[in-house]
C-alpha cells in the first residue's frame, strides 16, 4: 500500500475516536514511518524476528503535573511496513492501524499494555 493511502487509514481509526477522549488530545501528533529505528527496538529489546506495530513517546497525561507544559509534542508512530507485514489484505491492514491507533493513544491515557489487552478483549 503506498503512504498516502496508509496514511489516509491513520486519518481514518483517528476520527473514529469516540469525541470524550477526543477533547483530551492535546499536544499530540501521530507520524507515519515505515519502520521502527534501530535503536528504538534495541532498547525496547525487539530482537529482529519482533514486530513493533506503533509506540507512544511522551509523558501520559495521568503522570502530568502542574509544572507541566511549554514541551514538545508527544508522538504517536505508527509503523506502516510492520503492519503490512502481519496483514494479507486492506481490509485487515484498514482493521490493524485502527487497532494500534487506540492501542498507542491508550497509553497517552496512561494505559499500560496488560490494561490495554484486557481493555481490548472485553471489546471483541
Amino acid at each position: 500500500m503506498d503512504k498516502i493511502n496508509f496514511e489516509r487509514l491513520v486519518e481514518e481509526a483517528l476520527s473514529e475516536i469516540h469525541k470524550e477522549f477526543k477533547k483530551y488530545l492535546k499536544n499530540i501528533t501521530i507520524i507515519v514511518e515505515d519502520n521502527p529505528p534501530r535503536d528504538v527496538s534495541r532498547r525496547l529489546g525487539i530482537n529482529q524476528g519482533g514486530l513493533l506495530l506503533g509506540l507512544y513517546h511522551g509523558v501520559p497525561i495521568d503522570k502530568r503535573g502542574a509544572y507541566y507544559g511549554n514541551v514538545p509534542p508527544d508522538v504517536i508512530s505508527i509503523y506502516q511496513k510492520p503492519i503490512e507485514r502481519v496483514c494479507s489484505t486492506e481490509k485487515e491492514i484498514k482493521q490493524k492501524v485502527r487497532e494500534v491507533v487506540r492501542h498507542e493513544i491508550g497509553h497517552y491515557f496512561g494505559k499500560d499494555d496488560k490494561e490495554l489487552r484486557e481493555i481490548e478483549n472485553e471489546t471483541d
